[in-house]
């Protein structure tokens, strides 16, 4: 029979005594993929732990929970594995149907909402958060060498480009993809989140942009992730403010 790796969370029912297991999110903290489950979870008011997984120790319990080898990996109570932040969420919302519905409530809604979604998991992440986290931190705990200026340089250059894109979205729209928040803004938090925490952001140059981050960024479902801190690693110095420059 396989056990579960690390901690194992349990809860008490107060009416009957037992205990079950605890929903469990296999996450590293900078990851824009685990923090958009982590912002989902909140916003579905869902409980959880959260588990730093050191995904370049490559350890054999963690494999044997996701073959891939990466995060974020969510266990619920009832002993299931899922893999894949896209996954997880789509899951999180069909599972979990009380508002908010993340992912839309008509086709074309649900069309526009995932275009968004996929513009920030792949493309964003790909021009943006990949050169900078990467040649910043993950460099660092992989063992592969000292930041490249050039695609640092590279990753500010796209970064300032997509914040014109999401500024350009929120001067049109509620939110960045229609009316009401939706999945699109939590895949565009958790991304931009990660940027802002190494101060790579000129907000001053994108003021439509930040007034979309202010309005996110005050939301109880950003609070755990604006309250994490890395010692060797600290975030820029307004990145938990609400009001900031």
């Amino acid at each position: 029979m396989f056990t579960p790796p690390c901690r194992v969370f349990a809860k008490r029912s107060s009416w009957s005594g037992i205990f079950t297991l605890m929903r469990q999110l296999y996450h590293f903290w900078l990851s824009p993929f685990s923090r958009k489950v982590r912002l989902v979870l909140a916003e579905k008011k869902l409980d959880f732990e959260l588990t730093a997984e050191p995904v370049w120790e490559r350890r054999d319990d963690f494999l044997l929970l996701n073959p891939a080898g990466e995060v974020p990996v969510l266990k619920e109570e009832d002993g299931t594995v899922l893999c894949d932040s896209s996954v997880i969420c789509e899951y999180l919302d069909e599972m979990y149907e009380d508002e908010p519905k993340l992912f839309g409530s008509d086709p074309k809604e649900r069309a526009e909402i995932r275009r968004l979604v996929a513009w920030f998991d792949g493309k964003f992440n790909r021009e943006v958060t990949d050169h900078l986290l990467g040649e910043k931190l993950l460099k660092r705990f992989f063992s592969t060498g000292t930041p490249d200026t050039k695609v640092l340089r590279a990753g500010r250059t796209n970064g300032a480009y997509h914040m014109d894109y999401i500024g350009w979205l929120f001067e049109r729209r509620n939110w960045l993809a229609g009316d009401h928040l939706t999945m699109a803004d939590l895949a565009a938090a958790a991304q931009v989140s990660v940027i802002d925490y190494m101060g790579d952001i000129n907000w001053s140059k994108h003021p439509r942009a930040k007034d979309w981050y202010m309005r996110i960024k005050s939301r109880p479902a950003m609070r755990d992730i604006l309250a994490d801190r890395q010692a060797s690693f600290p975030p820029s110095s307004h990145y938990a403010e609400l009001d900031f420059e």
